[in-house]
């Protein structure tokens, strides 16, 4: 009768390993909760936004390759819908001397000319604002990587103490076979399980984020060159 109590009384789930957890385990599983759901977020997020970036800057190269003058390209980065891209090309534009309110620039190529300095200075000026980009699009990116290599410490904490809190209760009872020891260790194994769970995905979505936006950044390096040698085909460098 009385083995039969205790064979009730050990969980015989996670799930009743996580309702029957000791007070500091169940805080770090609800550290670990969070985190996931701020990873998933993140993720979810980034998606969205790189999705989005895919279709409208897919779209605005297509037809940039086909542009032979600088005032075409203008017009076609006014109708397009605003991405890394069309912002690099109004800064590089920006850059230029205008000549009149309408955004046409000088018929005197000799005053449109500009010298070698400027030309460095425009190229330090497309990688300044490829840079900006990929900051901006890489926010919370770093999150990720964050909760990647924290949350394993965190359920690694979790474990400790619930293996501490084992032992201690073992000593108190006095008793120390397997029945004894083995719920109080699997109890606290729970919390490295789960922190495993929210640490794979948030390093995953991690390296795939990042590499997405090492991929935009040389895009954008090729196209501020594709600008510069649009500018060359005009004669203004």
């Amino acid at each position: 009768m009385r083995l039969l109590q205790v064979t009730e009384a050990i969980p015989s789930s996670p799930w009743e390993m996580v309702t029957h957890a000791t007070g500091v385990t169940k805080l770090v599983l609800l550290l670990l909760v969070v985190l996931s759901l701020v990873s998933w977020a993140i993720m979810f997020m980034k998606w969205r936004e790189f999705r989005t970036l895919a279709n409208t800057s897919r779209s605005f190269m297509n037809e940039f390759e086909h542009q032979t003058r600088l005032v075409e390209a203008q017009g076609l980065a006014r109708r397009s819908t605003p991405n890394p891209f069309t912002r690099v090309f109004d800064r590089a534009v920006r850059f230029l001397p205008a000549s009149r309110g309408d955004d046409t620039y000088a018929a005197d190529e000799s005053a449109a000319m500009m010298s070698g300095s400027r030309v460095e200075a425009l190229r330090f000026l497309l990688d300044s604002e490829t840079s900006h980009e990929r900051d901006r699009l890489g926010r919370f990116i770093p999150w990720l990587a964050t909760i990647g290599s924290v949350s394993p410490l965190i359920g690694l904490l979790g474990t400790v103490l619930g293996v501490i809190d084992a032992f201690i209760g073992i000593a108190t009872k006095g008793s120390g076979n397997i029945a004894a020891v083995a719920p109080g260790v699997a109890e606290a194994l729970i919390a490295t399980a789960a922190a495993l769970a929210v640490a794979i995905p948030a390093v995953f979505g991690y390296n795939l984020f990042a590499n997405r936006l090492n991929r935009l950044e040389g895009e954008l390096e090729g196209f501020g060159s594709e600008v510069i040698a649009l500018l060359v085909g005009e004669g203004r460098i």
